[in-house]
């Protein structure tokens, strides 16, 4: 039998590609960041490897989102809905790590933790959607801005150098801005471009 191919269903369908693409993205390109700053301070007193993650994953995320309501303008029956699922994709990877914790280790009470982060990354969360506002394409000055003061978050206090060097040291910035370019232009096109925008 043929997919459904009525409205409703292209509908979702459009939802569930984009948000399944981005997601993707986000993800791996939290695990580059996350990587590249943990093994350049990770071993310095003070560092915390969880506090890098969960604010790298609060920045992308609301990068991402912004970056699909730009891309998404023409269609704003669907950027709602992805910018919403986007916007909530911190708290949905540690739903999942405490969900699998629980299973694996046979204890609810495990449930609590999930509580604890949740609280956690809403604080994180509103830090980063204050900075990139809703409907602005977060584009390299704004990035570059944006990531001294996550530099500066994640950073362990007393270093030498500060976050704004950091960031032009480990070349951070770009691998962002590729990626908000793509979710944009993924948004604009509903497919991958063939050539860079």
């Amino acid at each position: 039998m043929a997919p459904d191919s009525s409205p409703p269903t292209r509908s979702l369908t459009r939802v569930a590609d984009f948000v399944s693409f981005a997601t993707v993205g986000a993800v791996g390109l939290v695990q580059d960041l996350t990587h590249a700053v943990v093994d350049e301070i990770g071993d310095l007193e003070g560092s915390d490897s969880e506090v890098v993650a969960e604010e790298t994953l609060c920045l992308v995320a609301t990068a991402t989102a912004r970056s699909a309501e730009v891309g998404l303008k023409e269609e704003p029956e669907h950027a709602s809905a992805v910018s919403t699922s986007l916007l909530r994709l911190p708290y949905t990877y540690r739903d999942y790590l405490v969900g699998r914790a629980m299973i694996s280790a046979q204890n609810p009470e495990l449930a609590e933790l999930g509580e604890q982060v949740r609280e956690r990354l809403h604080r994180k969360q509103e830090f980063y959607q204050s900075h990139l506002p809703e409907g602005r394409f977060p584009g390299p000055g704004a990035l570059g801005d944006k990531m001294e003061l996550w530099m500066g978050r994640v950073s362990p206090p007393k270093l030498p150098e500060s976050p704004q060097e950091r960031l032009a040291a480990l070349d951070l910035v770009d691998p962002v801005v590729a990626h908000c370019k793509l979710i944009l232009a993924y948004g604009r096109r509903g497919e991958v471009p063939s050539q860079a925008d």
